[in-house]
C-alpha cells in the first residue's frame, strides 16, 4: 500500500519537530477522542493514559512516551516510516519496541486514514501497553510473527486485528473498548457499542477464520470476558489454532469484496 505521508525524522537530540498545524491537528484529535470514549473505554485503557498523562497541546516526544513504558512493563515506542514491512513490525514487537510513524494526518482526513499516524499510535495503543496482560501478548504476537511463513502471517494478521486494533471487552458495566483501532477513531467508537455489528465471545479459532477490510466499519467485533485471556493464551495454542484454521478455511466474508481483491 502505497502513502501520501512522510515521517518526520528525529534530529540529534532525538527530538522531533513539527508545524503549528500538526500540533494543532493533535489537539483537536485528542480531545474530541476523550469525549468521545466517556463510558466506553476499558478500566485499563484508562489507567494506562494517565500514566502517560499524554499533552492536549502538542504532539508528545518519544522520549516521554519511552519513560512511562519502561518503567511499567518494559516497553518503548520506536520511530518509523510511514509503511514498514512485516518483518520489521514483528522483530520490533519481538523486542517489546511498539513502531510509531512520526507524521500525523491532514486536517481533511481527520475521521479516517488507512495508514496508522502517530496519534493512533499513541493514543489508540501506548496506553494499553502499560497494562501487563496486553503488553505480554504483543510481545508474544511479535516473537511468534517472526518465526511465522508467510501463510502463517495471513492468520496471525487476524488475531492482532481483532484484539489489538478492534478488540472489546466484558465488564460488570458492560462492553468496554481495548483495542486501538476503535480507541483512536471517532467514527468506530460510537459504531463498535452502538448495537448494529455482530459481537462475538472470543474464540481463538473463530477469529483466525473471520475474513476484514480495513476499509470499512467492522460488521464483527470478538468480546474477551477478561484482558488476563490474553496473557493466557500460549505460543502452543495460538500456532495450532493457525493450523486448524489454515485447514479449515475462512468463514464467508460478512461485507462485500473490494473489486478484484480477497479479503483478508
Amino acid at each position: 500500500m502505497a502513502t501520501l505521508y512522510t515521517a518526520h525524522q528525529p534530529d540529534a537530540r532525538g527530538m522531533i519537530h513539527y508545524s503549528a498545524e500538526e500540533h494543532g491537528t493533535w489537539q483537536i484529535l485528542i480531545e474530541r477522542q476523550l469525549a468521545a470514549l466517556e463510558g466506553k473505554a476499558c478500566d485499563e485503557y484508562l489507567a494506562g493514559l494517565e500514566r502517560l498523562t499524554l499533552p492536549r497541546e502538542r504532539i508528545p516526544q518519544l522520549a516521554e512516551l519511552n519513560e512511562v513504558l519502561l518503567a511499567t512493563t518494559g516497553w518503548s515506542v520506536a520511530a518509523v516510516p510511514a509503511l514498514i514491512s512485516f518483518d520489521r513490525f514483528f522483530a520490533l514487537l519481538a523486542n517489546r519496541q511498539f513502531p510509531v510513524a512520526t507524521f500525523i494526518r491532514r486536517r481533511d482526513e481527520l475521521d479516517y486514514l488507512q495508514e496508522p499516524d502517530i496519534f493512533h499510535e499513541i493514543f489508540g495503543h501506548c496506553a494499553m501497553l502499560t497494562n501487563p496482560a496486553f503488553a505480554h501478548f504483543t510481545h508474544l504476537y511479535g516473537q511468534l510473527g517472526l518465526q511465522a511463513s508467510k501463510e502463517e502471517r495471513v492468520f496471525l494478521a487476524r488475531l492482532y486485528w481483532f484484539t489489538v486494533e478492534f478488540g472489546l471487552l466484558a465488564t460488570a458495566d458492560g462492553l468496554r473498548i481495548y483495542g486501538g483501532g476503535i480507541l483512536s477513531s471517532i467514527g468506530e467508537t460510537a459504531y463498535a457499542l452502538s448495537g448494529k455489528p455482530l459481537q462475538q465471545p472470543f474464540d481463538l479459532l473463530e477469529v483466525l477464520r473471520t475474513p476484514y477490510r480495513i476499509d470499512i466499519m467492522q460488521p464483527t467485533y470478538f468480546v474477551l470476558p477478561e484482558l488476563d485471556a490474553l496473557y493466557r493464551l500460549g505460543a502452543a495454542e495460538i500456532m495450532n489454532g493457525v493450523a486448524q484454521a489454515r485447514q479449515l478455511g475462512l468463514h464467508t466474508p460478512r461485507f462485500e469484496p473490494v473489486a478484484g481483491k480477497q479479503a483478508s
